[in-house]
């Protein structure tokens, strides 16, 4: 089970799709996250980055943003870090993206790299904390994420994931008439790019919802496994130790 954009048929089509999905909105990704967030989404970054500070606070941690975009959650990451730490990898597999974080974290104590996140191509339990913000839905095959997940993170290494979900009750009913009818409209007419966000919403009601999330990281080795909402379940974090 992974992302499913239009049209794929199998996980190297989906990844194929997902690639120039992202690639093709880019130069308004972070506007639109801005906009169509109502600037929310700095508030979960820093809460995210906030919930990790005691790993990136020690020089010699390594630190790993995985499906990095452009770069946001990295920043958020950075904060906490010291200036004679270990760098902060950000990493993401569609070039247009990527580019544009290198510009946001140039003078920063980031590195960056073009990679997929099925298959990075990093040593075995090299680093220790791993994050993804709003990037692992889009993964091709979960399993195999969290799986490589896995493989990367040393021993008691963390994960955290923040992704989107659909909040229940009233607000559910109003944020969903939002998310699926009114948002793709505003991205498309904002990014000149057709169908993008018309995935997005069908991406997050693929999503495994938290507590099936939750028996999938178990299920990967994961253990102290927990989900956070965030904004009344609009979005969480999801975290889990090695």
């Amino acid at each position: 089970m992974g992302a499913a954009p239009a049209g794929a048929s199998d996980a190297r089509t989906a990844a194929a799709a997902v690639r120039e999905m992202f690639s093709a909105i880019a130069p308004r990704y972070d506007l639109l996250n801005h906009v169509l967030s109502c600037n929310v989404d700095r508030l979960w970054w820093w809460r995210t980055a906030r919930s990790f500070s005691h790993i990136l606070k020690r020089p010699e941690a390594r630190a790993l943003d995985l499906c990095c975009g452009t770069g946001d959650m990295t920043l958020a990451l950075a904060k906490y870090r010291p200036a004679s730490g270990v760098p902060i990898l950000a990493a993401d597999f569609a070039r247009p993206m990527l580019a544009r974080a290198a510009v946001k974290v140039a003078t920063k104590n980031i590195r960056v790299l073009e990679s997929d996140a099925l298959q990075m191509p990093l040593p075995d339990a090299s680093v220790d904390l791993i994050v993804s913000a709003f990037g692992f839905r889009n993964l091709a095959d979960y399993e195999t994420g969290l799986r490589e997940i896995y493989r990367l993170l040393r021993p008691k290494g963390e994960i955290g994931i923040l992704e989107f979900s659909e909040p229940r009750g009233l607000l559910g009913k109003g944020y969903r008439i939002y998310f699926r009818h009114v948002l793709p409209r505003i991205g498309t007419l904002i990014s000149g790019v057709s169908g993008a966000y018309s995935y997005l919403p069908a991406s997050v009601a693929r999503f495994p919802e938290p507590p099936e999330m939750l028996e999938r990281m178990k299920a990967a080795g994961f253990r102290q496994v927990s989900w956070t909402a965030y904004s009344f379940g609009i979005a969480g974090l999801f975290r889990g130790k090695k």
